[in-house]
C-alpha cells in the first residue's frame, strides 16, 4: 500500500467541525464592514515580488525571510502574498479606485509566510482586513478602532485590550532612528542577532524584539513621543479624545512599532491574554505614503487585518454553543419504496422550507441504525417513514433529544416541521 500524502507543514485543513464558528465569525465581521460603509475587494493570491518589497520593506522579516517566493517560466519573481494592504493599494491604483476619491474598502482571504509554524500563526492563514483611503483626519482612524470594538461585542468577546502608539512622520522617524541607534550601539553586544543586523537597516524593529534579554534595554531606549511634531501629536490626541468620548479604554504603548516598514502615524493592536504567546489578533495603522510609494498619487490611508485563526481560537474558548443556524433534519426511511418516497417528500420540504439543514440517510440500515445516524449528525429531528407510513402518506416527527414522537399527513409536514423549529430556535 503506498503511503499516505500528509498535508504541508503549517497549512492546515479547517475540517467540518471547526467550520459553525469560521461561518459565524465571518458573517459577524462583514456584517459590521458593511454596516460602516466599506465595500469587499478581491485581489489575486499571487503578485509580483516587487509590489511587496516595495510596500513591506527589504529588511522586514517578511520580505527578507518569510515570503514563498519563485520564478515564474517567463522569468518574473512571483510570491504568494504575505498579506493584503500592498494588494489593495496595486489593485486601486491600476484600477482608478483611488484617484480624486474616498474609498473604504475591506477584503478576506488567505495569506502566506514561510516561518516556524505553532499555535496561532500558521504558513497559511487567514485574514479579514479594511482600508480607508483619501481621509486625512483622526476621525477615521477612530472609526478602524471603534468597528472593531463593534465586532468584539457582537462576537462577545472579553478581555481584548487596545494597544496604540503614533510612529510620526518620516522626518520624526528619521530623528527618532537616530536616536536609536546611537543607544543601542553603546550596547551592541547586548543585542541578539537579528537586532545587530536591524541595528543599521531598520532599527525601529529593534523594539519588537520578543528576546528576554534585550527588554530593559528597550525599555532604557529613546521614545518616540518626545520626537513628535505638534501637528503629528495634535493628529494622535484627537484620535485618543475619540476613543474616550466612545468609551474605549486604550493603553499608550511607546514601543508598538508594527511589523511593516509602510506604516507612519498611528499604530495598534488589539491584544489578548488568553492565547499565549500569540497575543495579538488584529493590528493596523496610517501609511499615508504607500500609495504614491507603489506609483499614485498622494492618498492618506488607514487600516487595519485581524487574523481569524487567532480569532477562531478565542470564540472557541468555553464555547460550544455555536452551531448550524437553525436545528436539522434527518429523514429516516425504511424499505425501497419509503426511501424513493421519502426523497421526494424531502425536496419538496426543502422548497418551503429553505435554509432549515435536511440530510437523507441514503442507502440501507435498520431502523435503529439510522435513528443513530439522525442521532450522530448533530439533527434535532428526524423524519420517519416506512411501507406502512408510505400506504397512508403519513411520516413520523421524532425529536432526536427529548424523544417524543408525533404521525403528521404529508400536507401537514411542512407546517408541523415549522412549529417543532420553531420551538427550538
Amino acid at each position: 500500500m503506498s503511503k499516505a500524502i500528509t498535508p504541508i507543514k503549517g497549512m492546515p485543513d479547517i475540517v467540518p467541525e471547526q467550520m459553525p464558528y469560521w461561518h459565524h465569525a465571518e458573517a459577524i465581521v462583514r456584517q459590521v464592514l458593511e454596516e460602516y460603509g466599506y465595500d469587499e475587494l478581491r485581489t489575486p493570491m499571487l503578485e509580483k515580488t516587487a509590489l511587496f518589497k516595495r510596500s513591506i520593506g527589504d529588511e522586514t522579516d517578511i520580505v527578507a525571510k518569510e515570503m514563498f517566493t519563485f520564478e515564474s517560466r517567463s522569468g518574473i519573481s512571483l510570491s504568494l502574498r504575505p498579506e493584503a494592504t500592498a494588494s489593495c493599494v496595486r489593485a486601486g491604483i491600476s484600477r482608478g479606485l483611488l484617484h480624486n476619491q474616498r474609498r473604504r474598502l475591506y477584503y478576506y482571504g488567505p495569506m502566506f509566510r514561510y516561518e516556524q509554524p505553532q499555535e496561532g500563526r500558521y504558513r497559511q492563514f487567514y485574514q479579514f482586513g479594511a482600508e480607508a483611503y483619501g481621509l486625512a483626519g483622526p476621525d477615521v482612524d477612530a472609526e478602524m478602532i471603534l468597528m472593531l470594538a463593534r465586532i468584539w461585542s457582537r462576537l462577545q468577546l472579553s478581555g481584548l485590550r487596545l494597544k496604540i502608539n503614533c510612529l510620526g512622520s518620516d522626518a520624526t522617524r528619521e530623528r527618532f532612528t537616530a536616536a536609536l541607534q546611537e543607544h543601542f550601539r553603546q550596547h551592541e553586544q547586548q543585542l541578539d542577532p537579528d537586532s545587530q543586523r536591524r541595528l543599521d537597516t531598520n532599527p525601529l524593529r529593534i523594539l519588537d524584539s520578543k528576546a528576554s534579554q534585550m527588554q530593559a534595554l528597550i525599555d532604557a531606549a529613546p521614545q518616540i513621543q518626545n520626537y513628535l511634531g505638534s501637528g503629528e501629536r495634535a493628529h494622535f490626541d484627537g484620535i485618543l479624545q475619540r476613543l474616550e468620548t466612545a468609551g474605549i479604554a486604550y493603553d499608550v504603548e511607546p514601543r508598538l512599532v508594527r511589523g511593516l516598514d509602510y506604516y507612519t502615524g498611528m499604530v495598534f493592536e488589539w491584544q489578548t491574554d488568553q492565547l499565549g504567546a500569540q497575543n495579538a489578533v488584529c493590528g493596523g495603522g496610517r501609511y499615508d505614503h504607500l500609495v504614491r510609494q507603489l506609483g499614485g498619487r498622494d492618498t492618506p490611508a488607514v487600516g487595519w487585518a485581524m487574523g481569524m485563526e487567532r480569532l477562531i481560537a478565542l470564540l472557541a474558548l468555553g464555547n460550544d454553543t455555536i452551531a448550524t443556524a437553525v436545528p436539522g433534519v434527518y429523514l429516516v426511511s425504511v424499505g425501497d419504496r419509503a426511501a424513493r418516497a421519502g426523497l421526494g417528500l424531502l425536496e419538496k420540504v426543502r422548497d418551503a422550507l429553505p435554509g432549515v439543514r435536511m440530510i437523507a440517510h441514503g442507502g440501507a440500515g435498520s431502523f435503529k441504525s439510522q435513528l443513530r445516524a439522525a442521532d450522530r449528525s448533530g439533527a434535532r429531528f428526524a423524519v420517519i417513514i416506512g411501507d406502512d407510513e408510505v400506504d397512508a402518506k403519513t411520516a413520523g416527527i421524532k425529536s432526536l433529544r427529548g424523544g417524543t414522537q408525533t404521525s403528521v399527513a404529508w400536507d401537514d409536514l411542512v407546517p408541523a416541521l415549522q412549529k417543532h423549529i420553531a420551538a427550538e430556535t
